[in-house]
């Protein structure tokens, strides 16, 4: 029995500009960044920040919390 991976085709791509319609973020606009069509889930410039707590590697000696974008479901995203 195969079990291969679906297609999954979304309305938005890499690069193209959204606004957020739903959500914490409703109504900033920025540039999706990538897109996780199995998840259906992209993830927007600047929508959706979160702190994460890094360890302490030669970038960040003594660790660091961070901000960085977290995905978002493609249905609360719109082309403008």
């Amino acid at each position: 029995m195969k079990t291969g991976t679906k297609q999954v085709k979304l309305h938005v791509k890499k690069n193209d500009t959204v606004v957020v319609i739903a959500g914490n973020d409703k109504g900033k606009t920025g540039k999706v960044l990538k897109v996780f069509p199995q998840k259906s889930r992209v993830i927007v410039e600047g929508v959706n920040i979160r702190k994460r707590h890094v360890r302490p590697t030669q970038a960040h000696p003594q660790g660091a919390i961070i901000e960085r974008e977290f995905p978002i479901h493609s249905s609360n995203v719109k082309k403008s």
